[in-house]
């Protein structure tokens, strides 16, 4: 199918984009594309105005901060984030992540900020996101602000970011003394996650000392584990901890569980647990 009828724009900075998206109501900004322009195919979405904002190099990019931490320019791929050697050395988990996302033509043009802004259930890089604690930099022409990954994602396909803001960057503390993984039962046919497990995990010795747990695919938007970090934190993360993660898990995805007619609720939720020990053995190497 075809879109309905749009105007498009090309932009040359973010301080031209931000003034179109705030005197159009009607304009949206297009990164990747590979989430808005299928749905405006499929008339689930209509815009009248299409801002690409390809031509932003201030968003691009890969930065170290202070005390070590990462700043992701919201229109750095996803093979950029795959192939990082910052990225693998201070958050290996969305590395990984982000070499699970579709295939690789989808890596090397979608980007992390319209993965974000998109939130599907599904995605991969924001289960990782929330898990480490990251922040989510905003822009628009009435100023710029900073919201905590934990606070950004809403629900389905709903995200705190207000008409015409953008994001711009991502930013993730230094976790370079933890050892992190996510790995996702994948969708044979779409590599979708159907279910999708974060573990951020810090040690002293063979102790757990902090641990940091989100899941994604099996709900409606990643959500933080609370209870399977309890269980986690104070153990040697043998099998017996990792059963009783599994089980609290379950019970802290209840409310925001999402099926259909292949993968149903409670299926999504028991393989999360299965997924939860994956990932912090994963961890673990």
């Amino acid at each position: 199918m075809w879109p309905s009828a749009f105007e498009y724009e090309r932009p040359e900075t973010l301080a031209d984009a931000l003034q179109v998206l705030a005197a159009d109501d009607d304009a949206k900004a297009l990164a990747g594309g590979h989430s808005l322009l299928p749905a405006m195919k499929l008339r689930l979405a209509e815009h009248g105005n299409l801002i690409d904002l390809g031509r932003l190099q201030e968003l691009k990019g890969i930065t170290t901060i202070r005390d070590g931490g990462l700043k992701i320019g919201a229109l750095t791929t996803h093979a950029e984030i795959a192939a990082s050697p910052e990225i693998r050395g201070t958050c290996r988990a969305l590395s990984m992540a982000a070499g699970l996302v579709g295939d690789q033509q989808v890596r090397n043009w979608g980007t992390i900020g319209g993965n974000l802004a998109h939130a599907d259930p599904a995605s991969d890089p924001t289960t990782v996101i929330l898990a480490s604690e990251g922040t989510i930099n905003l822009a628009s022409t009435d100023g710029e602000r900073s919201v905590a990954a934990e606070d950004f994602f809403i629900d389905l396909f709903t995200v705190d970011l207000m008409p015409g803001e953008l994001i711009t960057s991502i930013e993730l503390p230094n976790l370079s003394t933890y050892q992190s993984a996510y790995v996702k039962m994948a969708h044979p046919a779409s590599r979708y996650a159907i279910v999708g497990v974060c573990a951020v995990l810090q040690r002293d010795g063979d102790t757990c000392t902090r641990a940091r747990i989100a899941v994604g695919g099996a709900t409606v938007k990643p959500v933080r584990a609370t209870g399977a970090e309890e269980a986690l934190v104070g153990s040697s993360l043998d099998a017996a901890a990792l059963d009783t993660a599994a089980d609290a898990l379950k019970a802290d995805i209840e409310e925001w569980l999402i099926g259909d007619m292949s993968y149903s609720e409670e299926y999504r939720q028991d393989m999360a647990g299965v997924y939860l020990k994956r990932a912090v053995r994963a961890a673990l190497g």
